[in-house]
């Protein structure tokens, strides 16, 4: 067999399994909502619910995000409250999936006039790329996990 037509069978393959997922996750009502979020698509969404759970096991969305390893590590000790650079701590494939839906938001975030997109374009000017995308990747978390602890519908930002 040659290389091109192995390559043309995965490809194949790849594709009937992105089917199969994005069929899973317009069958389930929170991956549908978590979905509207800007830079998370079926293969995310499904992650994020697989792999959470019930949410309900976090007290807040800072719980979750610090569970996932998106916040900064804290060295706090009576008043004072030292954070560092991001933890990286827990799972690395969903946390993965997080900052590249947000570098993928990042491309774009220039041309529209909403508030977050603003807010996202603030931060990349002042902090840099990476820095914006686990900034946004940490918000997305948080969103999820209201999203999925509340029962809340996602409101898309409206433009100003």
């Amino acid at each position: 067999m040659s290389c091109q037509i192995k390559m043309t069978v995965m490809m194949s393959k790849l594709l009937k399994y992105d089917k199969q997922i994005e069929q899973i996750a317009s069958q389930d009502s929170i991956c549908k909502e978590i979905m509207k979020i800007e830079g998370i698509g079926p293969i995310s969404a499904s992650a994020i619910t697989a792999t959470i759970g019930d949410a309900n096991a976090f007290k807040n969305g800072r719980e979750m995000s610090a569970w996932l390893g998106l916040v900064p590590k804290q060295y706090s000790s009576g008043n004072k409250i030292r954070l560092s650079g991001i933890s990286k701590r827990g799972n690395n494939y969903v946390r993965k999936l997080l900052v590249h839906g947000a570098r993928s938001v990042l491309i774009y975030c220039d041309k529209k006039e909403d508030r977050r997109n603003r807010w996202v374009t603030d931060i990349k000017k002042r902090c840099g790329y990476n820095k914006a995308a686990v900034a946004l990747a940490n918000k997305n978390a948080r969103i999820i996990w209201t999203i999925m602890a509340t029962g809340e519908c996602y409101c898309k930002p409206m433009p100003i």
